[in-house]
């Protein structure tokens, strides 16, 4: 029997209309943004299915009536949205992304590595201990602001700590671009706490270091204990990896949940924007120096270091933007470097393959 797919495709008389029957498609997160990307006829050849889990050997990818596992070969991460095709899986099409989340690659490979694709809310996690860490905040606020996702700052453990007033004092830089939100995270006093972001369709990933309750946050959603949890060490509040891989998972009529893995090293790359929006006060009084290549550091006229001066800006906040636009910029002409070189090694192959092919039919 041949599927309907037409109450996937945006109407006619309004493209934000859901669908009058809930599907398999739209609890996965379809919707108009995807559907106009394929048509009718495709949609029958090459359905659409979604990445919820990558694996070494493999992408899961779940659809209408579709539950399967695919060998390697397109390049997409969890949450990508792919038309399966059946006869060479490898060969299935990525559709066009509304969001990527990709940092730097640990270690020194220049790449870059994807996290997750097609987020619309990303809790950035922490706990109210000595996990708590400004800096490291604000490098995942900037990241999720470069991808055009909503961040939400998540602070755990608050029934631990004696007093979260200090905690979200640090928090006022970022209060116009991210919500903060204190609790518990176990139970369901946290599945309240985050329910505004968590609607049918949505799909929504928690981001932070291990042991901060990520798994916890995802269990509390999910109203039972599927995810593996870890205890932290007390000496310094630092938890052990508990979750390995990026899964997504369904939450009962509501949102999609993406657990990731506890990240110790996050290196900004192509991020120019959401750092931008991050420091825009340092930003705009940067467009206000004498120079327009002005380091701030010890040049004349430069409008950073009076307001520095003045007391207006504080010096902490000021080195950790001066720390993480460095670290842009060098990611960033590093990994340029590394696409140059592998276009260029991408040439240098096909001319010799070319070559040989002429050799042979020159025979």
């Amino acid at each position: 029997m041949t599927r309907d797919y037409s109450q996937f495709f945006p109407s006619a008389a309004s493209s934000r209309v859901p669908p009058p029957k809930a599907s398999a498609l739209t609890a996965l997160g379809w919707g108009p943004f995807f559907a106009q990307q394929i048509t009718v006829d495709a949609l029958e050849t090459t359905p659409p299915v979604r990445v919820v889990a990558v694996h070494r050997s493999g992408l899961q990818v779940q659809g209408d009536d579709i539950d399967q596992m695919i060998p390697p070969g397109p390049e997409a991460t969890v949450g990508d949205w792919l038309c399966l095709d059946w006869a060479h899986p490898t060969r299935s099409q990525v559709l066009h992304r509304k969001s990527l989340l990709k940092r730097r690659a640990p270690g020194t490979d220049r790449r870059v590595q994807l996290i997750a694709a097609n987020i619309d809310t990303v809790f950035v996690t922490t706990s109210c201990n000595a996990d708590f860490n400004l800096a490291r905040l604000e490098r995942y606020v900037a990241l999720a602001l470069e991808a055009e996702i909503t961040p939400v700052i998540v602070l755990t453990k608050a029934d631990l700590a004696e007093d979260i007033a200090p905690y979200l004092a640090q928090l006022s830089g970022l209060a116009h671009l991210a919500q903060a939100v204190a609790l518990d995270a176990r139970g369901a006093a946290a599945r309240m706490a985050l329910a505004p972001w968590c609607k049918p369709g949505q799909s929504v990933a928690f981001l932070g270091s291990s042991g901060v309750g990520k798994s916890t946050l995802t269990n509390a959603l999910l109203g039972k204990d599927d995810v593996a949890t870890q205890g932290i060490r007390e000496d310094d509040a630092k938890g052990r990896h508990t979750t390995t891989a990026r899964h997504l998972h369904f939450v009962p009529g509501g949102c999609l949940v993406l657990d990731t893995p506890g990240m110790r090293e996050l290196q900004l790359t192509d991020a120019a924007a959401g750092l931008a929006d991050v420091f825009a006060d340092l930003e705009d009084l940067a467009r206000a120096c004498r120079f327009g290549d002005c380091q701030h550091s010890s040049e004349p006229g430069c409008a950073v270091l009076a307001a520095l001066e003045a007391g207006d800006i504080d010096a902490a906040r000021l080195r950790r933007w001066r720390k993480l636009q460095a670290e842009e910029a060098f990611n960033a002409a590093s990994l340029a470097e590394r696409r140059s070189k592998d276009k260029a090694f991408g040439k240098h192959v096909r001319a010799i393959t070319k070559g040989k092919d002429k050799r042979k039919w020159d025979r």
